[in-house]
This record gives structure tokens, C-alpha cells and sequence, in this order.
């Protein structure tokens, strides 16, 4: 059960493996229930909400809605990541101030979904590219932008494709965040599963690290996939080429009720200081 601005949804979560005992009243009462199918996907039940609503993190609004997939467009245990990509873009864009000529850093947000990781460093002065496949997402992406007053360059593109072209083209970025899919379908019908495609996947995204580069984020939802394995791939790609120091962890949501933390995926930071 979650609190979404004024509205309350119910969603299964695959990590929830013990028993709830649903003892707050708004588990009768909620504005809408999320149904699994036994042949796939799922729909929403007992559906009192509006289309869309508006919900807040700081000083930014995101738009949200109930999704056939079950999200609701916005992951707000990536609220860790934000808040980290911002404290670094105002900290490198404060030292560029002292500089004669201050330039923006240039971020790339690769399957960048609904943009929340896109405005929020846009909002902390990042020149920012969001790329993501989903031509719906972007459009999303674009509002959730609008709404706070930020720009960014938006690209429908295979992330893979998109990645190959900008090492063809020679174009660096001193930014970089990442939110691969567990599993997934490029246009062509070729198959990404995380555990294989992950490694050679960030071999080239690793080459788009400028020579100034100050950090690169990646968050992975597989089940199997422990925080200490981006940690390795991060210290093993990235810090013999520049430095600097990594950590990794879970990502999770505080559980109001008992006060202890929903596990939703592990995530791990490269950062140059």
C-alpha cells in the first residue's frame, strides 16, 4: 500500500514475501488496486483515480498515472540517486563558476523512462541527453520537464544504437546514468537480458566518459544481481581510467508501519571525488 500525493494505491511487489496484516483501514478503502493475470501482465481494480495527477520531490513535480504495467511512472526509491547526481552537479558547477570560462557538465541519462533523473539534473544545471526507446516515455519525459521549467535534448533511440553512433561521432559526457531493464526486446527483435548483456554493454558506455568526467550511476531490479556486482564492474571499468571511488547498496522505501525498508533493487556510484 502507497501514498501517491492524496490518492492510495495497492500493488503486488515480487520482493514482499511475508505476511501482511493489512491492519490500516485504507487497505479496504483505497483509490485503486493493481490485479495480477495468471497469463501475464495485470489491470487495475476498484479504480477511483483521474488520469494523471501531479506528485512532489523537493522543489520539482512529476506527473503520474496508473500504468497497464503497474507503474505508475515514477520510482521514488531513485530519490537516493537524485539527490546524489544533484549535490554533484551544484559542487562541479560551483568550482566551474570560479572559473573564467564555466561551461555546463554534460550528462547522458540512458534508458531515461519518464525523465525524473533528467529534470532533476537539467534543474541543477546539467546540459542533459535522455535517451529511451519508448517514444510514449519520452513524450512523458518531456511534460515531467515542462512542468519544473527544465530543457533537456530528448531521443527515441535503441539505447545500444544510440551508444555506438556517439563513439562513432566522438561525443563525450562528464555525467552518466543508467536503467537497464532485467529483460527486454531491441527493434530489431534482438533479446536483452541483463546478467549477459550488461558487461559489453557498459565496455562502451564506459568510452563516452569524458576526460573530465565527474560521475556514472547504474541501478539494476534483477533479483539475483547483488550491489557488490556493480561494484565491480564499475571499479573494473572505470576506476583504473580516472580515479575515484565507488559505492554500492540497495535501494529500498521506508515501511511507515514497522519502520523497517521494501528492498526495490540495487544500485551503484562511480564518483571522481
Amino acid at each position: 500500500m502507497e501514498r501517491w500525493g492524496r490518492y492510495v494505491l495497492i500493488r503486488p511487489d515480487p520482493q514482499v514475501i511475508w505476511h501482511e496484516p493489512r491492519r490500516h483501514e485504507r487497505w479496504r478503502g483505497a483509490d485503486a488496486v493493481y490485479k495480477r493475470s495468471q497469463k501475464g501482465g495485470g489491470h487495475w481494480t476498484e479504480n477511483t483515480l483521474p488520469p494523471s495527477w501531479n506528485v512532489s520531490w523537493r522543489d520539482l513535480t512529476f506527473k503520474v498515472k496508473p500504468t497497464g504495467f503497474k507503474h505508475t511512472g515514477l520510482f521514488p526509491e531513485q530519490a537516493a540517486n537524485w539527490a546524489a547526481a544533484h549535490a554533484l552537479l551544484r559542487m562541479s558547477g560551483s568550482s566551474r563558476g570560479r572559473q573564467q570560462e564555466p561551461y555546463p557538465l554534460s550528462i547522458l541519462n540512458l534508458f531515461a523512462y519518464t525523465g525524473a533523473a533528467t529534470t532533476v539534473c537539467a534543474k541543477a544545471g546539467g546540459k542533459v541527453t535522455h535517451v529511451d526507446a519508448a517514444k510514449g516515455m519520452v513524450a512523458w519525459a518531456k511534460e515531467n520537464a515542462s512542468l519544473n521549467g527544465a530543457e533537456a535534448r530528448f531521443i527515441v533511440d535503441d539505447c545500444g544504437a544510440f551508444v555506438e553512433r556517439e563513439l562513432r561521432r566522438g561525443n563525450r559526457y562528464d555525467g552518466i546514468l543508467m536503467d537497464p531493464p532485467s529483460y527486454g526486446r531491441g527493434p530489431g527483435g534482438q533479446v536483452w537480458k541483463l546478467e549477459d548483456n550488461l558487461y559489453p554493454f557498459l565496455q562502451k558506455v564506459a568510452g563516452l566518459l569524458s576526460d573530465d568526467a565527474r560521475f556514472f550511476f547504474i541501478n539494476a531490479y534483477t533479483a539475483g544481481l547483488a550491489p557488490s556486482v556493480l561494484q565491480y564492474l564499475l571499479e573494473a571499468l572505470i576506476v583504473p581510467r580516472f580515479g575515484g571511488r565507488v559505492e554500492a547498496g540497495e535501494l529500498g522505501l521506508r515501511v511507515s508501519a514497522t519502520g523497517l525498508t521494501l528492498p526495490s533493487g540495487a544500485t551503484g556510484r562511480w564518483m571522481r571525488s
